[in-house]
């Protein structure tokens, strides 16, 4: 079973492209006037947008954090390996 990747389809602005013209059209087939559809596919896109927004901070929040965390793991081992060497010339 292919697995779908939410989160990249939902970012991507093809997807919500997509959306807005099967929606339209859907509107267009069942008569809905031109000032309504052009309602429902401006509330389309200011969602698209919301969410591509959220799903993006949460990418570079994600990739901060795993920054910091590199940069805190490095700064122990070099604390780390100065205690040792220090501990060694103070028993030479």
């Amino acid at each position: 079973m292919v697995q779908i990747d939410w989160v990249q389809k939902l970012t991507s602005r093809k997807f919500w492209v997509a959306l807005i013209a099967f929606v339209s059209a859907l509107l267009v087939a069942f008569h809905v006037g031109d000032n309504d559809i052009a309602q429902v596919s401006a509330i389309i896109s200011a969602f698209g947008t919301l969410v591509i927004y959220i799903l993006a901070e949460g990418s570079v929040d994600k990739a901060n954090a795993a920054a910091n965390q590199t940069i805190v793991t490095t700064q122990q081992k070099t604390e780390k390996t100065n205690t040792t060497i220090t501990n060694k010339d103070a028993y030479s």
